[in-house]
């Protein structure tokens, strides 16, 4: 499928684990894409590993809590390709802080909200007047199965960041709709990234972790393509009525009516 002909894409964190694989699949559906990451070293193996394989991607290093830093680049970046279509707030984590709240300090609280939550507001902020004067935009968040259930590896600070993102993107939903944007969150249960799977060893044992999936009703975790394929539809224009959403990907653990 080409969907994405003439469309461009913007995906925060996006050198490695899921947003290296967002911005895959956007560039294999003919999407012009940007990825924004700290790490330059990620951003030139993911950038050449990419082209190996056909698909071009840009990269920029930036460092994602310099406000003036985004604004920078939202600005060079609409200068330069004249448009932006798609945002993927992929920034986040729960940065390894502790796991138990009264071991978390001001300083984990912090980090963890900087990261999660002003970063993309930031860049939010500055995406939509583009995509304002275009009529036209498709903003996916990444909030996560703890802002909506809680979590058993990652702490307080970082599920109360993921359930700000959820309501963030209820109030951009409802603000920017009638303006043809849509805002939508994805929720996803255990990804099996790199970073999750050392996170998961760390903090669960082994029989832990068999009861974990022994309670996803599909018996496995989620991978990257399974986020990088709901990516793909909520910021295609086959999903321009679904708006203020909040989409659990995690294999029937966490449901609701």
């Amino acid at each position: 499928m080409r969907r994405f002909d003439g469309r461009v894409a913007l995906i925060t964190a996006g050198a490695s684990g899921l947003g290296l694989g967002i911005a895959l699949r956007l560039a294999r559906e003919g999407a012009d894409v940007v990825i924004w990451d700290r790490d330059a070293g990620a951003l030139e193996t993911a950038t050449e590993e990419a082209a190996a394989g056909g698909i071009t991607l840009s990269g920029q290093a930036l460092d994602m809590t310099d406000g003036a830093a985004i604004e920078s680049a939202v600005a060079d970046l609409a200068a330069r390709a004249g448009r932006i279509d798609v945002l993927v707030n992929n920034i986040g984590g729960s940065l390894h802080t502790p796991f138990r709240f009264l071991e978390q300090s001001e300083e984990d609280w912090d980090r963890v909200m900087a990261v999660n939550v002003t970063a993309s507001i930031r860049t939010t902020r500055a995406v939509l007047p583009h995509m304002v004067s275009a009529g036209y935009g498709r903003i996916v968040n990444m909030g996560s199965k703890a802002g909506r259930y809680g979590s058993l590896f990652a702490g307080a600070n970082y599920v109360a960041a993921k359930g700000a993102m959820q309501a963030f993107t209820l109030q951009i939903a409802q603000e920017f709709g009638p303006v043809g944007i849509t805002c939508n969150t994805l929720c996803p249960g255990a990804i099996l990234t790199p970073r999750v799977e050392g996170l998961l060893r760390e903090r669960q044992s082994a029989e832990e972790r068999r009861r974990v999936l022994d309670s996803i009703p599909v018996r496995r975790h989620g991978t990257v393509d399974d986020i990088a394929a709901a990516v793909a539809y909520l910021t295609s224009e086959e999903a321009g009525f679904v708006n203020g959403a909040s989409l659990d990907i995690n294999g029937g653990q966490g449901m609701v009516i």
